[in-house]
């Protein structure tokens, strides 16, 4: 199923069973954040980009070893080179995405991160150390820019897809398909935001984090929180600002993100995350943000 109807996709949701497969990852990748710069055809459509005079590579390049540090204590993380002719790589769960048995190449609408399909290094690790086959979705032209377009509820195979100039219907229908998902859900994101996964975060399958105001319509959003709750964190607007519901659960007991959505985060909703089982994990980012993802951006799932 891949509808509109947000009582159809709701209901099949709630029947859904937590059999489609682990309900988080088993291994992440990153891509380090070398030539790390304001890239300026990503700005055009990313209204949580900072000004070139804000970005810092020495401190970005610091953070982010400091991030695979971090989750190196919970699951294996490998981390691919940069490359300054692509300064928004460091964002890779955009463009490469993995399901059981195979990985999917995402179609970047801008061509400097069109760029970074092409790497054939991380095609080669997929392909021939995994062993994996290979949807490749880039050279079709259809933008559908992977996990930031599609959050998806790994444990019952549910996708939520918003809609912008980065993924359209037709691009969401070939990242439903390559993924294999049991339902996905479409809905326009609201003016200005240009990623799901900036607005949206569904947590191993058992709690969500959303930010109403990044959608168009609030009964989508409403419809999400009913899905999850009693575990469902309503981000007010101070919280969505500072990446709250750019996280990821990286173990059933985990959530990330960056400590300033971690110091951005009310009591009362890291309790809403506590009775969820999760307790909430930080690392510092704040020059990674300057490119307008944060924490969950960085990191690309191995499944």
């Amino acid at each position: 199923m891949i509808t509109r109807d947000i009582a159809a996709f709701s209901a099949f949701a709630r029947s859904a069973a937590a059999d489609f497969g682990p309900a988080t990852a088993r291994a992440a990748f990153l891509v380090a954040p070398d030539g790390f710069r304001l890239a300026e055809q990503s700005a055009r459509d990313n209204v949580y980009m900072a000004d070139a005079a804000a970005f810092d590579a020495a401190r970005a390049s610091m953070q982010h070893r400091d991030l695979q540090r971090a989750v190196s204590a919970v699951l294996p993380t490998v981390c691919f080179a940069g490359d300054p002719a692509t300064p928004d790589a460091v964002f890779p769960n955009n463009v490469f995405g993995t399901a059981a048995g195979r990985y999917v190449v995402g179609r970047m609408r801008h061509e400097v991160r069109q760029r970074e399909a092409a790497r054939a290094d991380i095609r080669a690790f997929f392909r021939d150390v995994l062993g994996r086959a290979g949807i490749d979705l880039s050279a079709q032209p259809h933008p559908c820019e992977l996990t930031g377009a599609l959050v998806i509820d790994r444990a019952r195979g549910l996708g939520f897809c918003g809609l912008s100039e980065r993924c359209d219907e037709d691009g969401a229908r070939l990242m439903h398909e390559a993924f294999g998902l049991r339902a996905t859900l479409l809905f326009d994101l609201a003016l200005g935001e240009y990623h799901t996964n900036v607005v949206l975060a569904v947590l191993a399958g058992r709690a969500a984090v959303v930010c109403p105001k990044g959608f168009a319509d609030p009964a989508v959003a409403a419809a999400v929180v009913a899905l999850y709750a009693p575990h469902a964190v309503i981000c007010g607007e101070a919280e969505h600002a500072a990446f709250v519901a750019n996280c990821i659960a990286l173990s059933p007991e985990t959530v990330w993100m960056s400590a300033a959505a971690g110091r951005a985060l009310s009591p009362g909703h890291r309790a809403v995350l506590a009775d969820a089982g999760f307790r909430v994990e930080t690392v510092e980012l704040d020059a990674i943000e300057a490119a307008g993802g944060s924490l969950r951006c960085c990191i690309g799932e191995l499944y």
